[in-house]
C-alpha cells in the first residue's frame, strides 16, 4: 500500500515509518496540517493514518489544529481514501466526532503496530472487496499475504511491477487510469512520466505471457487487466 502518515511526534512517527516499510509499504509523511494538506492533495494513496493534535503552519497561525478539519476537507473534496485516526483523545465523544467527521475507523494511543497494519488491511479490503484471494486466469493475488501466485507458484516482482499489477487486480477488471498509475509509483518530490509508465507495462506484459491474463490499453482511459479469451 502507499500510505500517508500525519503524524507530529518525531519518534513515534519513525517508529511506525520504519514498522511499515518492514512490512512492504510505501509511506509519505507529513508533521503539520499544511502538509496533510498537501500531499492528501497531489498524491493518491490507499489508506491515511491521521492523528489529530497537528501544529499549524506559521502561514497560518501558531499553535495546534484538529486533523479533523484535513479529514473534513477531503471529504468534501470527495475524496473516499480509508482514513485511520491514531490520536490519545480517546474519549467516546471525541471517537463519534472523528466518525462523523469522515474516519473510517479510530485507534487510541499507546497502540501496537501490529494492530495498525491489521487494521489498515481491513479498511483496505472493504473499499476493494472481502474476499482475501483473487483470480484471473492462471495469475492469482493474495492480499493477505500480499504475494502473487502464477500456476500455483509464488510469483516475486520487483517492487514497482507488483504494485502495477496490485493496482489492476484490486479487482481485476477495472479501468486503472494513467494519472492513478503514474501517482502509486511515483516519490513524494517527483512524477513518473508516461514513458517510465510504459516501460512497466511493457515488462509486465511480457512476464504475463502464457498466464492467461493480458494487460489491455484502453484509449483515452487507462489500462485493464482482462483474462485471456480459450
Amino acid at each position: 500500500m502507499r500510505i500517508l502518515l500525519v503524524e507530529d511526534d518525531a519518534v513515534l512517527r519513525d517508529v511506525m515509518l520504519r514498522s511499515l516499510g518492514d512490512a512492504g509499504h510505501r509511506v509519505d509523511i507529513a508533521a503539520t496540517m499544511d502538509e496533510a494538506r498537501h500531499w492528501w492533495r497531489v498524491q493518491a494513496y490507499d489508506s491515511v493514518l491521521l492523528d489529530l493534535n497537528l501544529p499549524v503552519s506559521r502561514h497560518e497561525r501558531s499553535g495546534l489544529g484538529n486533523g479533523l478539519s484535513v479529514l473534513r476537507e477531503a471529504r468534501a473534496r470527495g475524496d473516499r481514501t480509508p482514513v485511520l485516526v491514531l490520536t490519545a483523545r480517546d474519549r467516546t465523544e471525541e471517537r463519534i466526532a472523528g466518525l462523523d467527521a469522515g474516519a473510517d475507523d479510530y485507534l487510541g494511543k499507546p497502540f501496537d503496530l501490529a494492530e495498525v497494519e491489521a487494521r489498515l488491511r481491513a479498511l483496505v479490503r472493504r473499499v476493494h472487496g472481502t474476499d482475501d484471494r483473487v483470480e484471473q486466469g492462471l495469475l492469482a493475488l493474495d492480499r493477505k499475504a500480499r504475494r502473487f501466485f502464477l500456476q500455483g507458484q509464488a510469483w516475486d516482482l520487483p517492487a514497482r511491477e507488483f504494485e502495477v499489477l496490485w493496482e489492476l487486480m484490486t479487482p481485476p477488471g477495472r479501468v486503472v487510469s494513467k494519472r492513478v498509475l503514474s501517482d502509486k509509483l511515483s516519490e513524494a518530490d517527483g512524477a513518473l512520466g508516461d514513458n517510465a509508465l510504459e516501460a512497466f507495462i511493457s515488462r509486465l506484459r511480457k512476464k504475463l505471457a502464457g498466464s492467461g491474463a493480458s494487460i489491455r490499453t484502453l484509449r483515452g482511459l487507462g489500462y485493464v487487466l482482462e483474462e485471456d479469451a480459450p
